[in-house]
């Protein structure tokens, strides 16, 4: 028993708030909070988020923001505006989906990527049972592209 209980508080707590299904179907999720300039590009790519992202539909989020969205059971979650990475460091092995630059953090469970070298950072968290990552990073990469400007060069 007492295995079980250090195992559940090593869960990540994004993973428990994604997990947290309520029977009206709402999953919880913190907004970040970007300042202005950055919620309105924010805004601007998640009104253009589609409907649905591998054949799972849009789910409600709790607290109601337009800086976060979320897919289907387990959860898909996309949230913009987010801090700059803590992991991030010149020498990070970023992934380029569609000339956007994304960290990917494998390790964290669900896979946690962050959108970099843009204006506004953004979050992509991606269960396992999703694959490939590329259809989700694609769609998103689009969206980055024509809406949220790139940093000057150098600058992720």
């Amino acid at each position: 028993m007492r295995r079980a209980a250090r195992a559940v508080l090593r869960v990540p707590v994004l993973a428990v708030l994604l997990a947290l299904a309520a029977g009206c179907g709402a999953v919880r999720m913190e907004p970040p909070e970007p300042d202005a300039r950055t919620a309105g590009l924010c805004r601007t790519m998640m009104a253009r988020l589609p409907d649905t992202l591998y054949g799972q539909d849009r789910v409600p989020v709790v607290p109601d923001s337009d800086l976060v969205a979320a897919w289907g059971s387990p959860t898909i979650a996309v949230r913009c505006g987010v801090e700059r990475p803590a992991g991030l460091r010149p020498e990070s092995q970023l992934l380029s989906v569609n000339d956007i630059p994304w960290l990917p953090e494998p390790a964290a469970s669900p896979t946690l990527f962050t959108a970099v070298g843009r204006e506004a950072y953004v979050e992509l968290t991606l269960p396992a049972t999703y694959t490939p990552s590329a259809v989700a990073l694609t769609t998103l990469s689009e969206l980055i592209e024509e809406e949220i400007p790139a940093l000057p060069p150098g600058r992720l």
